[in-house]
């Protein structure tokens, strides 16, 4: 009930009908997974650089449907945050501005759940953004991969430590690494985490409404 109410509100607030698409019902067995880069770990001070998202489709990753982007900044990179998203002032010289970038991201993932890696991040990042552009927080239901991950493991005590490590999880699941950490190659990443967890967990799988 306090979900169709939240779901009520924002629709109300939303300032483009044309985005009611977000609150269809998601196509069976779709999902978006999605990662971004960005300027810092502060989602009301700093900003997205790149998105990279994968279409999952009856169990499978669509190559050929995704979605890479390069957000222009307000400012210039600081030379700091390079060092940990490598993303070169060179390579923001054709990004897109901030408000075509999300529009587009909003249209390729439509009313499907978001999948990622401590995701809730990524969401907060791109609703500072949606609230600005069409009125409300990005409405989609999400998972979270190092949950699902969490979930599978046996523990001697609820005490006990799990590494939630990104490169942890993809070792503990033998998923081979795709080199570079960009923002698509780490979606596809996510992806396969999601895969390989969705059937030890299929009634475990953690669902956020944003």
């Amino acid at each position: 009930m306090i979900k169709n109410l939240i779901k009520y509100l924002q629709k109300k607030s939303l300032k483009d009908k044309s985005f009611l698409y977000l609150f269809d019902e998601p196509p069976k067995g779709e999902y978006i997974c999605l990662d971004c880069e960005t300027t810092g770990l502060k989602p009301r001070k700093d900003e997205i650089l790149s998105i990279g998202a994968v279409l999952i489709k009856d169990n499978k990753i669509i190559f050929r449907k995704n979605f890479n982007i390069f957000v222009k900044p307000s400012s210039n990179v600081n030379v700091e945050s390079i060092k940990i998203h490598q993303i070169r002032p060179i390579d923001l010289e054709n990004a897109s501005e901030p408000k075509i970038a999300i529009l587009k991201l909003l249209e390729f993932i439509g009313a499907r759940p978001i999948v990622g890696y401590y995701i809730k991040f990524d969401i907060a990042m791109i609703s500072k953004y949606t609230k600005k552009y069409i009125g409300i927080k990005i409405p989609n239901e999400s998972i979270e991969v190092s949950s699902m991950y969490y979930k599978t493991k046996k523990r001697s005590s609820e005490y006990e430590f799990v590494d939630l490590k990104f490169d942890t999880i993809m070792k503990e699941l033998n998923i081979p690494e795709l080199g570079k950490h960009d923002a698509l190659n780490d979606a596809i990443m996510t992806s396969m985490i999601f895969l390989k967890l969705k059937d030890k967990t299929p009634a475990k799988t953690t669902f956020y409404t944003n």
